[in-house]
């Protein structure tokens, strides 16, 4: 476990015990409960992540008894369109009650520790366009825009 400088919490690898911590988090933010999808995703990356595996699941704990305020997911992804292999972060949060601490900052510092160790050279992540404080964050870390464009295609549109 790794303190905070400011010592008002500590970074730690993700444990199963903490899904419906993250689950809450998330829950705050995007008004969706799914706890069952937080274990499935807790699981797997402590299973893993514990053999020092591609995947890095990391939590900001503050308090006795610890309380998780804070998390990240990531993963090394190598298929998409021929990219080389990454560090891709796919889910960052933090507990509503600490925003504007440095607590995401500072998880997604150790996840480009953690992504380095094993070997990786770049960091991807994706963003709704619309989600300032999301894309501050990204853009206070050092991410810019990269080389693919995100394309979709809305399902009932097909075939009109």
């Amino acid at each position: 476990m790794r303190a905070d400088p400011t010592g008002a919490f500590a970074i730690r690898p993700i444990r199963r015990e903490d899904a419906p911590a993250l689950a809450l988090i998330d829950a705050a933010h995007t008004g969706v409960s799914k706890p069952e999808w937080w274990d499935d995703v807790v699981e797997r990356h402590v299973r893993k992540g514990a053999k020092g595996g591609a995947r890095v699941g990391l939590v900001a704990v503050a308090g006795k008894p610890e309380k998780v305020v804070g998390y990240v997911l990531g993963q090394v992804r190598a298929f998409e369109f021929g990219s080389d292999p990454c560090g891709w972060i796919y889910a960052v949060g933090v507990s509503p009650a600490r925003l504007r601490e440095g607590i995401a900052t500072r998880l997604l510092e150790e996840a480009r520790k953690r992504f380095a160790e094993i070997g990786m050279k770049l960091i991807r992540t994706m963003v709704r366009r619309d989600d300032v404080p999301v894309l501050t964050v990204f853009r206070n870390e050092g991410f810019a825009a990269g080389p693919y464009v995100e394309l979709e295609l809305a399902l009932t549109e097909v075939g009109r």
